[in-house]
């Protein structure tokens, strides 16, 4: 028997059978539609993936030039301007990608500078001298910031007899400076001053100190005593 006609008829086994054949065929166009798009997608992706790993700019250019690079985009040209150049990227890719150029402009740049010897050097940070001696003028001048600050008097203490450490013109004002010493800085000024005076004179001759320090030597225990 035949199946029902929507009038109430039957349909003919041939009309049933060409039907059912028509009817696999559409799954089978479809889920053909279906492996293709996900190959698509697939294949999409992994364009995006490459973009981003492979697409780095030409070392940069003089700003303004517009040299051509050999990819076929501009030298001088902005992180934006690449990004524009791959529509397919989405928004986050994009900025990921902006972030390496920009990072990579600025490393070729350095190494520019560095190759021109023009490379921004560090300052050299101030010697001990220079700081025990520039602690002294503060003091002298009577600075506002100005604070005790032990290493640097310990410095002046061990140097203050070398006229090649502290200058002759700074010498008074370091003499103005020994005389606030108490407690044991000054009794071990005093000692240390003593006993090279006493170095000096026995010694005597060639092996004697030299006049400058000696006469540093006998004010500072003129000071002091």
């Amino acid at each position: 028997m035949g199946d029902a006609a929507p009038g109430g008829g039957t349909l003919l086994p041939g009309l049933c059978a060409c039907r059912k054949l028509a009817s696999a065929a559409t799954r089978r166009m479809a889920k053909r539609k279906r492996t293709a798009t996900k190959v698509t997608e697939k294949k999409n992706k992994k364009w995006k993936k490459a973009s981003v790993k492979e697409v780095w700019p030409a070392p940069a250019a003089t700003p303004g030039t517009g040299e051509a690079h050999a990819e076929g985009g501009a030298v001088g040209g902005t992180g934006q301007d690449m990004a524009l150049e791959l529509p397919e990227l989405s928004p986050e890719e994009k900025r990921v990608l902006e972030r390496k150029l920009k990072k990579e402009r600025r490393k070729e740049e350095r190494k520019q500078l560095r190759e021109k010897g023009t490379a921004p050097s560090t300052p050299a940070k101030p010697s001990g001298a220079q700081l025990a001696l520039d602690y002294l003028r503060g003091w002298a001048q009577k600075h506002e910031n100005w604070r005790f600050q032990k290493t640097r008097q310990t410095w002046l203490l061990l140097h203050m007899y070398d006229s090649h450490q502290v200058p002759d013109e700074l010498f008074s004002t370091l003499l103005a400076y020994l005389e606030g010493l108490r407690g044991r800085a000054r009794e071990l000024t005093v000692q240390k001053a003593e006993a090279l005076m006493q170095e000096s004179d026995e010694a005597g001759g060639a092996d004697a100190l030299p006049l400058g320090t000696t006469q540093r030597i006998r004010q500072v225990l003129q000071l002091l005593s």
